[in-house]
């Protein structure tokens, strides 16, 4: 069982293990947490969003190849607590594999989770090019 402790509220030297728990680049603790694969000729990618407003907070966007998903999470303040929750702006962005129909990205959002799905274009098969030779 966890325990949570209060910090009080301005104190003048923070938590230091709060260093240690935000989001470093590269890290698997990241406020935005996916998870992404092929099914039935799509790439899909998911995204635990709990709690947000899908019109309002989340915003999905495609371009130059890369899928973008942003949220954000706005705090109530309260006079003395503790949070683990992540509050601000996140933002998620996966390259799309060679053959996603960017035009045709659809998106849902269901019990906190947002699915996104790109459809697959067949992947052209590899063929031989002949070299012309000219002569010299």
């Amino acid at each position: 069982m966890t325990s949570l402790a209060r910090r009080p509220v301005g104190a003048l030297i923070p938590d230091l293990w709060d260093m240690f728990e935000t989001s470093w680049p590269f890290s698997s603790r990241h406020p935005m947490h996916i998870e992404d694969f092929v099914e039935k000729g799509a790439y899909v990618v998911r995204a635990e969003l709990p709690g947000l407003d899908a019109t309002k907070d989340i915003d999905v966007s495609a371009a130059n190849g890369v899928l973008t998903i942003t949220a954000k999470r706005e705090e109530t303040t309260k006079e003395q607590h503790r949070t683990e929750f992540h509050y601000g702006s996140f933002t998620r962005s996966v390259t799309l594999p060679a053959g996603a129909d960017a035009e045709k990205i659809a998106a849902k959002y269901e019990k906190g989770i947002l699915e996104v799905r790109v459809p697959l274009a067949a992947a052209p098969e590899e063929r031989k090019i002949a070299i012309d030779v000219q002569p010299e």
